[in-house]
């Protein structure tokens, strides 16, 4: 069972020359308290374009004081898992925490302060200015020293992946620091349980938000990824998720492509088996093997077609129920916060 708590501890006044809009800064923590004091130190308070600035850690079944430090920093509210769900259910849990406190932007960052805080400003710009629903910073993986070269082929290879999967144009899809608008908060929806960072940006394509980049300059490593035991199992996860992510949203065009190959291949064989009967090279039982394999190459073929027509429809009715749960979480937000207000 989830265990949560929300400890205000800040009442600074919002910056009355700039809009009443509120900007979350969202930290997942998994045993942080060593580097959570400097990620807090770093964040800033006032930003041109909002009004209020709140500070959101999530702490993920951390066994160590980082709920106590967080507190001590003056963090606005704690959320804490009962126990260790991972990343991806931290980022979820942190974005779902934003919105029910009336978040308008959401910036997400990390506990081991590998994203610099002053640049958030320059992050949230294209939300506030609505410009974009969300923004990924680059971290330039070609230049960081501390990756390998096979991690650095790994992380090209895996954005260039996801940007044709997705549509958009983001460099480096696995950064984790990004800002959010509202409206995309809404909209996002993370399934995988490993990492949340290249699902919602194919999420983000798919569904026709409007994604920007802007380039940044990382701290220096203060641990070794809890993500990344090995280069080859990293693939393997997140080649899953693209897949995964991907037929959910073109099953069709999915499934096509994996019938493909057998539909070229059995038409192949069939049509040398006809070429060789129309020009009398062959006979009686010559050849036969073509027939029989080409032809069950071509069944296996049109079945995977359509698998990917009922998938396809399985995806249209999936559409509607994510249109619907956005206008219900919507429509819930909206009435809780006009209750606040009343």
């Amino acid at each position: 069972m989830q265990r949560t708590s929300e400890v205000s501890v800040d009442n600074r006044p919002a910056n009355p020359t700039t809009p009443d809009r509120l900007l979350i800064i969202q930290i997942p923590c998994y045993n942080e308290e060593e580097t959570l004091p400097e990620v807090v130190a770093d964040l800033p308070r006032t930003l041109p374009g909002v009004g209020r600035i709140e500070l959101l850690v999530i702490d993920d079944g951390s066994s160590d004081a980082t709920v106590e430090v967080a507190r001590r920093c003056g963090v606005h509210h704690v959320v804490s898992h009962g126990f260790n769900r991972g990343l991806a259910a931290a980022y979820q849990t942190g974005i779902d925490t934003a919105l029910r406190l009336g978040a308008d932007v959401i910036v997400n960052t990390d506990g081991d302060h590998q994203y610099p805080g002053d640049r958030i400003g320059d992050l949230i710009a294209p939300v506030v200015a609505g410009k974009a629903d969300l923004v990924v910073g680059d971290r330039q993986p070609h230049t960081l020293q501390h990756f390998t070269p096979t991690k650095r082929l790994l992380q090209w290879l895996g954005s260039w992946v996801v940007r044709v999967a997705s549509g958009t144009q983001v460099p480096d899809a696995t950064s984790g620091f990004r800002a959010l608008s509202r409206e995309a908060a809404l909209r996002q929806i993370v399934l995988t349980r490993f990492s949340y960072t290249l699902e919602t940006i194919i999420q983000a394509g798919k569904k026709g938000l409007r994604v920007a980049h802007i380039p940044i300059v990382v701290n220096p490593t203060t641990r070794p990824s809890r993500l990344l035991k090995s280069n080859w199992s990293f693939v393997q996860r997140q080649a899953i998720t693209i897949l995964r992510i991907y037929m959910l949203y073109e099953p069709l065009r999915t499934f096509l492509l994996l019938a493909t190959p057998s539909l070229l291949a059995g038409s192949f064989l069939l049509a040398r088996f006809l070429y060789f009967y129309f020009t009398l090279q062959t006979y009686s039982g010559r050849h036969i093997q073509s027939v029989l394999i080409g032809g069950t190459l071509i069944i296996v073929g049109f079945l995977i077609v359509v698998v990917g027509i009922l998938a396809d429809i399985s995806a249209t009715q999936r559409a509607l129920l994510e249109e619907l749960l956005y206008r219900q979480r919507k429509a819930e937000l909206e009435r809780a916060h006009s209750g606040k207000s009343g």
